[in-house]
């Protein structure tokens, strides 16, 4: 892939999920995964948008949620068409006018101009883009001393509900599914400015040729060399294309989408055994991972761990790793619908990950992933 000028990105500013139940939302990010919320929309704002939301925050971890109001704003589009999901994500540029004469120089879709704001502390400048990502729109932020924010949001005096306990620093990748990702990745090259970081493609019998039914996915990585922000993006393999959970992701979402979003943490472990004593769910992982992993790791010519291989065993933690010393941990919670009993809560799930030298994103684990989603959609009746 030939290298295209980049637009600039810094990072992930916020990411934008429309939620039927911002109650729900709220319980799940202040009281099980410890964001702290640290503001809301104004009445001004929720009048106007037909939407009430709340920001919870952790590290640099930002999470807008917005709940419908009425039938004409954003979040009442997005949910008429989908179940909850990730209806945008907000990046931070350094010059959001080079950004904006970039992407329509490459064939961007903005939908607006520039949007221009001030307030006491400074300025604030955004515009937004259609996306191949089915209805997610990308949002390009420059500030510069603006404090609220954004435009109608209130920000707390002091926060409300968590303080970070697992020290959730990033977003380490977003993950989406498509049904074909060509358009998507091509668009993401030459749009974006994106290059190829890893790819993978394998079927279900590649692990384990006893099962009873083939499914199959291909996944390649994009990034964003400036700023290292990733892209992996998934679609069915075949022959068994229909079988396969990226597709079955795609007939819960009803579209393409972004399945799921890595947060990193300094400590894996105890992450995880915080979590679940706060009561949340993981994807399960079958005990023969456990009985394989010494050997996986010999074979990856990772050496040896530091961690207890009964800790990751009873955590149900994975390993994965590519050099010498140099590996990644990392599990998956339960999707929304799981978590919340709720098939309207959306097949969208968040990974936790603790890189200790490793960039990869481990095929062993990939596999594994993909086998665990696919034993829940199996006890449910999808398969």
């Amino acid at each position: 892939m030939s290298k295209v000028e980049s637009l600039g990105i810094t990072g992930v500013e916020t990411v934008h999920y429309y939620v039927s139940d911002l109650e729900r939302s709220r319980r799940f990010y202040t009281e099980r995964m410890d964001f702290a919320e640290i503001g809301k929309s104004g009445s001004e704002l929720e009048a106007k948008g037909e939407q009430t939301s709340a920001v919870f925050r952790a590290g640099d971890v930002a999470v807008l949620c917005s709940q419908p109001q009425g039938e004409n704003g954003r979040a009442a589009n997005f949910l008429r068409r989908h179940p909850d999901g990730i209806g945008s994500v907000v990046f931070s540029v350094k010059d959001v006018k080079r950004a904006f004469k970039l992407l329509e120089n490459r064939g961007g879709t903005p939908t607006s101009e520039i949007q221009h704001h001030e307030d006491d502390g400074g300025t604030l400048d955004f515009f937004s883009i259609m996306t191949p990502f089915g209805d997610t729109t990308f949002r390009f932020v420059e500030r510069n001393g603006y404090s609220k924010l954004f435009p109608g949001m209130e920000v707390y005096d002091s926060p409300r509900g968590g303080s970070n306990v697992y020290g959730v620093s990033h977003i380490d990748h977003i993950t989406s599914n498509f049904n074909t990702m060509k358009p998507a990745l091509l668009w993401m090259e030459h749009v974006l400015g994106l290059q190829q970081y890893w790819d993978v493609a394998f079927l279900t019998t590649d692990v384990d040729p006893q099962l009873d039914h083939v499914s199959g996915l291909r996944s390649i990585v994009m990034f964003d060399p400036d700023s290292g922000i990733k892209f992996a993006n998934n679609e069915p393999w075949r022959p068994f294309f229909r079988r396969s959970q990226i597709y079955l992701f795609n007939e819960d979402h009803r579209g393409d989408g972004i399945q799921h979003i890595a947060l990193v943490v300094p400590d894996v472990i105890e992450t995880v055994r915080g979590l679940r004593d706060r009561g949340v769910d993981f994807m399960p992982t079958p005990g023969a991972y456990y009985d394989m992993l010494p050997k996986r790791i010999e074979q990856l010519g990772i050496g040896s761990i530091d961690e207890d291989l009964a800790v990751l065993r009873e955590l149900e933690i994975l390993v994965d790793g590519e050099a010498p010393g140099k590996y990644m941990l990392q599990i998956f919670l339960k999707d929304s619908a799981a978590t919340h009993d709720d098939p309207n809560a959306g097949p969208f799930f968040y990974e936790i990950i603790q890189r200790k030298g490793d960039k990869g994103f481990g095929a062993g684990n990939f596999r594994a992933l993909f086998e665990s989603i696919e034993r829940e959609q199996s006890e449910a009746g999808r398969m």
